[in-house]
């Protein structure tokens, strides 16, 4: 089987669209005369600086020639991506490896397995891809400083390296059309997406009206449908009205999988990886200038008692989470959290900071703590001094300490989410299910 990798060919500003660069590639092979022809669209980590927005490197499976693949590929990434972007640097490898198991994953090597997973949830240096595709002996290429080679590396080790795949359907304009406003009927999205949903997820917003499977920037994709079954994303974009459509192809990705997620620890986490963690609100959340809100994570056996009681305990680790606006309705998630409530929270961190993906809550706070009230006259009582209580100062009668009432939560237990219009493309939507608690799904 030979396996062809292709990265890095498009431009934030400029368009294309590796994708695309892959299919034109497919389709050329099998004209070729090659058959089972597979294509792979695979996230990498979302949180590497240089990335575009989706930060995918595509696999072609193929019967056809490694040497003829090579040509055919290097020809088509050398036309097609904009490298007149400077931070744009394609990358192609080609593996020629022996059928191992009935899809061939057994014949992908041990280190190009576990060179994808790592390109998931890390940052590599190219001299890793470099070394390895030199152990190897595969073929490469690539142009400016070649770092397109580290994530088509990754995308020839993605099928072994990886369990749990979905689909997504891409409908590509009509060269002609780029760079134009898509011609897209809206209500034909919607009623497509009501049809297919549970199993195609993400295609719109409801809540914020938007179409989300239609893209914004200049290149070459109309809309891409996303889901668990390929037939069912393939009707989908069928009964989609709009422009008219050059070309089609179905893509085997990991998008919703949550697979570059790693289960780490408060304290120990690191800029640019993205983790699943463990803790508890150790404050009130603060709505910031443009909207961004923040709260503070402590580990969850740390502190509890500080964050409840509003104390500081400086010994304790911190860590500050995010809701930026741009994730909408979720804010008002996590304005509702409290200090003291625990939770599992999922997403990327930068600069110190974890932008929130989605949260669990595990156990709620019911009730408060607040200065008591005198018994006799009603009036809150005033703090007697350092460690001694409470007193009335009408009525002479004191208590201990603060007293526990009862608190109206608005949230439940169970896991929470970022809507569609705000979720990263690895990211695991809530309605795909396998959750450890109770889901309240954004659509």
């Amino acid at each position: 089987m030979t396996i062809v990798g292709l990265d890095d060919t498009d431009s934030r500003e400029r368009g294309m669209c590796t994708t695309y660069v892959a299919a034109r590639v497919a389709e050329r092979l099998r004209r070729d005369g090659a058959d089972g022809t597979r294509l792979l669209l695979v996230r990498l980590n979302p949180a590497v600086e240089y990335k575009t927005r989706g930060n995918a490197a595509l696999a072609i499976h193929t019967d056809c020639d490694p040497d003829r693949a090579f040509e055919v590929a290097r020809e088509h990434l050398e036309t097609l991506a904009e490298t007149t972007d400077e931070r744009t640097n394609p990358g192609l490898v080609v593996a020629d490896v022996d059928l191992g198991g009935s899809d061939g994953a057994d014949a992908i090597p041990d280190d190009v397995a576990t060179f994808a997973r790592r390109a998931i949830r890390e940052e590599l240096a190219l001299t890793e891809a470099t070394d390895l595709l030199e152990r190897r002996g595969y073929r490469a290429w690539g142009a400016g400083n070649g770092r397109g080679r580290i994530g088509a590396l990754a995308a020839v080790g993605a099928w072994r390296a990886l369990e749990e795949w979905t689909y997504e359907y891409i409908s590509y304009r009509e060269p002609d059309r780029w760079g134009t406003p898509r011609e897209v009927d809206s209500e034909s999205v919607f009623a497509a997406a009501d049809r297919g949903y549970p199993e195609v997820w993400d295609t719109v917003d409801r809540a914020e009206n938007e179409t989300v499977c239609v893209p914004h920037t200049p290149g070459p994709i109309l809309h891409g449908i996303r889901g668990d079954d390929p037939e069912a994303v393939r009707a989908v974009a069928e009964r989609i009205a709009s422009e008219p459509v050059a070309s089609s192809q179905l893509f085997v990705t990991n998008q919703g999988t949550d697979v570059h997620l790693q289960d780490g620890a408060i304290g120990a986490v690191r800029d640019g990886q993205a983790y699943r963690l463990e803790g508890r609100v150790a404050t009130e959340p603060e709505t910031r200038r443009g909207g961004h809100v923040f709260f503070e994570l402590a580990p969850p056996n740390g502190a509890d008692k500080a964050a409840v009681d509003g104390e500081d305990d400086p010994t304790a680790d911190r860590l500050e989470c995010a809701a930026f606006e741009p994730t909408k309705r979720f804010r008002d998630r996590v304005r509702a959290l409290r200090p003291g409530d625990r939770l599992t929270v999922c997403g990327e961190v930068s600069r110190g900071t974890l932008k929130l993906e989605k949260f669990a809550v595990r156990d709620l706070v019911t009730t408060e703590r607040v200065t008591p009230t005198c018994p006799d006259c009603a009036r809150r009582m005033e703090s007697a001094g350092r460690n001694q209580g409470y007193r009335c100062r009408e009525c002479g009668t004191s208590a201990p300490g603060k007293e526990a009432v009862p608190l109206e939560r608005e949230l439940e237990e169970g896991w929470y989410e970022v809507p569609p219009c705000a979720r990263r493309h690895i990211a695991k939507p809530l309605v795909r299910g396998g959750f450890d608690a109770p889901t309240h799904p954004e659509r």
